[in-house]
């Protein structure tokens, strides 16, 4: 097969960010005006436009690349460079993101003798919101006034809308005289020889009233909270080496990507944002997804994304925003669409799986830590979590949790599958609300487990006994009306009719990690997920290759989620399926090797893995860099390894099984509780694992996991 090494997801741009600001240019750095380019702060473009001349001339880069996640240089040529006398001349473009933006540009000469230049720096903003910038359709819009005060040398643009409160100021910082007129900044440069001039472009927004500062022209981390959680998780996140290339690379690659994706707030500064460019907002359950996958690699950033969640919590019965009191957030943007009220995102409530999730990862987390401080701050937001459950998430009382949409603009779908079009019936019809999803009861079952060991834990050992009954119950329920034996799979889910939708999907991944899965029918379970309509290579299929409704290039129809592969591999390793566990990592790793870095984007398409197609392609607008596709690939790895923590009992259980085409694994710095392990994980002759660890205050026992032995008959 061809051999594929550099594909780049929207190849025809870079991004870098920091918070709630990001700067999108094209590949050579530049700010051309055409969508989606642009410096947006708070989900708003208060930059669409920017183009820089030297002698009427723009300087085209020769070199463009981002320096860590905030930081972006480029290196463009002025004049030639090979000319005699020399006259050579470089512009470097520096760029600093951060509540601001701060561009630095340095002329600088490799000449004898004095060289001058005209530069000239031409600004526009257009206040779009970021879904505007990123589809090219404008909901809302406005004049934008430009007034020039030449005491402070700075230039504010405004948006002319009496309901949004939004500017932006334009300084210049330079050693020579500043001029302003006809729309475009002057500046005479002079560079002295064989030495170099400076010029800065502060862009600072202006959001009711309150300035939001460009950061200081460093490539260290400046200090700020999204700066200051990024070094955090720099020094805590464990570390993996292997003889396996594209497993230590897309190691590296995913941990590096989630040091540099905190949004930064205060309430938990080390809760990452969804992906990039697109989704940077308080997301919360992809927050609390990705932190979980991420938990062998460190801990910091789930307790974080769970405390974040907490402050978030509904409050009243609005059905523009779906909330209810108790209710998690799903979303929080605070662009233009949603401030003026065109969107109910500033605020939405719209998932059903964050409560259950909230549960089952406050469970993990206790797991991994033994923070009986941090769970004992979180148990009220446990207890509302669960009210609103047992208040608003079985509307019909049938026993199962099903979903429905009160907002006119809100998501059809709130399930873990969102879009409008993801639940089908076997005929290829969208499924009408309310709809009860598989995976939703997988979740409610887990968190009825989760919550009852950490109301145990925390002094409440009749509320977790009385826990632990409810999900014995809902697992033989949930297995009488969703198992479908004529298709050894499980229903997608059931419909408003009751009856089951008959559609073959990835949700019985989910349900394998959940645990609500039979050990007696596991295996054919795993078996039908890895049937060729279901894995096409690189991983499961979101919906089956035969479906009528399968689109390969779909959000959910077909295509091929990086962050389902993760949490389907936890649940392959509960049960021992080990064969069909290494099919499925080795279709990720060697999916991340097809890509710049090993950067797993959001989604693959779902198109088979042969000669025919020497890539997958991924999903249009899929983002890239990916919180959870970047978690997945530690999930895996802790599949492979089958490790569990008990941080209370002090202790690791693990149970490795590695294959042929990765030998051994070398983990250094796994935290669990307060103590800190080194993992030696080899493959030996005949396929056996050994594994050695080194480490003080913690037990590491090798045990296969339980339901693993009920489905195999064997350790």
């Amino acid at each position: 097969m061809t051999r594929v090494r550099n594909l780049r997801v929207r190849p025809d741009l870079l991004y870098v960010a920091s918070g709630w600001s990001t700067l999108v240019t094209d590949v050579r750095g530049r700010i051309g005006g055409t969508d989606p380019q642009g410096f947006f702060a708070r989900n708003t473009r208060v930059l669409s436009r920017e183009r820089i001349t030297v002698d009427g001339r723009e300087p085209v880069p020769f070199a463009t690349a981002n320096v860590r996640g905030h930081a972006q240089l480029s290196y463009a040529e002025l004049g030639d460079g090979e000319e005699l006398p020399s006259r050579a001349a470089y512009l470097l473009t520096e760029r600093f993101v951060g509540a601001g933006l701060r561009t630095r540009l340095t002329v600088a000469s490799y000449a004898s003798q004095l060289l001058e230049y005209r530069l000239e720096i031409r600004v526009a903003a257009d206040f779009a919101d970021t879904s505007e910038a990123e589809t090219g359709r404008r909901l809302q819009v406005g004049d934008v006034g430009a007034g020039w005060d030449p005491a402070a040398g700075e230039l504010r643009l405004t948006y002319l809308r009496d309901d949004l409160d939004r500017a932006v100021a334009v300084r210049i910082r330079a050693d020579a005289p500043v001029t302003y007129a006809e729309g475009a900044f002057t500046v005479a440069v002079a560079v002295p020889p064989r030495g170099s001039t400076r010029v800065e472009l502060l862009v600072e927004p202006i959001f009711d009233g309150t300035r939001l500062t460009a950061p200081p022209a460093t490539f260290a981390e400046p200090d700020d909270p999204a700066a200051r959680a990024r070094t955090r998780l720099v020094g805590e996140l464990a570390r993996l080496s292997s003889s396996n290339f594209d497993v230590t690379a897309a190691w590296r690659c995913a941990t590096h990507d989630l040091t540099v994706l905190p949004l930064g707030e205060p309430e938990g500064p080390a809760a990452p944002i969804a992906g990039l460019p697109i989704y940077q907002e308080i997301f919360g359950r992809d927050t609390m997804t990705a932190s979980w996958q991420a938990l062998l690699a460190g801990p910091t950033m789930l307790g974080d994304s769970l405390r974040l969640n907490a402050r978030h919590l509904g409050r009243r019965l609005d059905d523009w925003r779906d909330e209810e009191p108790g209710k998690p957030l799903h979303e929080a943007r605070q662009g233009p669409v949603s401030v003026l009220g065109l969107n109910p995102f500033d605020g939405y409530y719209g998932d059903w799986s964050t409560a259950p999730d909230f549960l089952v990862f406050l469970g993990q987390y206790l797991a991994w830590t033994g923070d009986l401080d941090t769970v004992r701050e979180l148990l009220p937001t446990a207890r509302r979590a669960l009210a609103w459950i047992e208040r608003y998430g079985d509307p019909d009382g049938d026993g199962f949790l099903e979903y429905h949409c009160r907002s006119r603009t809100g998501l059809k779908n709130q399930g873990w599958k969102d879009s409008d079009t993801a639940i089908v019936d076997e005929d290829g019809r969208v499924v009408p609300n309310p709809i009860a999803t598989s995976e939703l009861q997988g979740y409610w079952y887990a968190a009825l487990r989760h919550a009852a060991a950490v109301f145990t834990l925390t002094g409440h050992p009749a509320r977790g006994v009385a826990l632990l009954a409810r999900a014995r119950a809902l697992r033989r329920r949930f297995h009488r009306a969703y198992w479908l034996p004529d298709r050894g799979c499980y229903a997608m889910a059931l419909g408003p009719d009751k009856r089951p939708v008959r559609s073959t999907n990835s949700n019985d991944g989910h349900l394998l990690t959940t645990g609500i899965v039979p050990a007696a029918a596991a295996v054919r379970v795993a078996d039908r997920l890895f049937a060729p309509d279901m894995f096409s290579g690189w991983g499961v299929r979101t919906l089956s290759a035969e479906h009528p409704a399968y689109n390969p290039f779909s959000y959910h129809r077909g295509s091929v989620w990086p962050v389902e592969a993760g949490t389907i591999g936890l649940g392959l390793a509960r049960y021992g399926c080990w064969p069909h566990l290494h099919r499925l990592a080795e279709g990720m790793f060697a999916a991340a090797g097809l890509f710049e870095e090993h950067r797993l984007p959001e989604v693959l398409s779902g198109l088979p893995r042969d000669p025919a197609h020497p890539h997958p392609g991924v999903y249009p607008n899929s983002c890239s860099p990916q919180a959870w596709s970047a978690s997945a690939v530690v999930a895996l790895v802790q599949a492979l390894l089958a490790l569990r923590p008990a941080a209370p009992l002090r202790t690791i259980f693990v149970d490795p099984h590695l294959p042929e085409w990765l030998p051994d694994l070398r983990l250094e710095g796994v935290r669990v509780g307060r103590a800190t392990v080194d993992l030696t994980v080899r493959r030996r002759r005949g396929g056996r694992t050994s594994v050695s660890a080194r480490g003080d205050r913690l037990a590491v026992v090798r045990r296969a996991p339980r339901q693993a032995i009920s489905s195999t008959g064997q350790v």
